[in-house]
């Protein structure tokens, strides 16, 4: 596999012994992602490293800092496959400081109950997201189909 674009993203949870809500984030651009909802983080930059990335863009957008804990390991060397182009690498994180707030790239933050992974499925997620839901799910010991929505939703 040629090297792809690294990108970072943090599934914030209430607590990383014992998490039991996630922090999701909706769109606000591009367009065509507008309204869907994912993991917050964002692209690696020059000079940084995985976690120093994710920590500047949990600041820059949700204006927040977490305590990193266990990746969400993907089934890629570079995590989970965002696209031709990309690939997320996704760590679990609690908040340490702030009170999340979209203050980039989002309109809207949620937590949602992590024991409602009917929940969790049904939401419309940036379609690459699902496989990384589905993952972070196992992970907690919460197996759930999270192969999209529904037809008709």
């Amino acid at each position: 596999m040629t090297s792809l674009k690294q990108v970072v993203g943090a599934a914030i949870v209430d607590s990383l012994a014992y998490p039991s809500r996630l922090l999701v984030a909706r769109r606000s651009a591009p367009p065509m992602l507008a309204g869907l909802w994912e993991f917050p983080g964002g692209k690696v930059e020059p000079g940084e490293n995985c976690t120093q990335a994710l920590h500047r863009e949990l600041m820059e957008e949700l204006g927040v800092s977490v305590r990193l804990g266990t990746e969400v390991e993907g089934p890629h060397e570079q995590g989970w496959l965002l696209n031709e182009r990309a690939a997320m690498r996704v760590w679990m994180a609690e908040l340490t400081s702030g009170v999340p707030r979209p203050l980039e790239d989002h309109d809207l933050l949620n937590w949602l109950d992590l024991g409602s992974a009917e929940t969790l499925a049904a939401l419309p997620w940036i379609p690459a997201d699902y496989p990384i839901v589905a993952g972070l799910l196992a992970a907690i010991g919460e197996p759930v189909d999270t192969t999209g929505p529904a037809p008709g939703r």
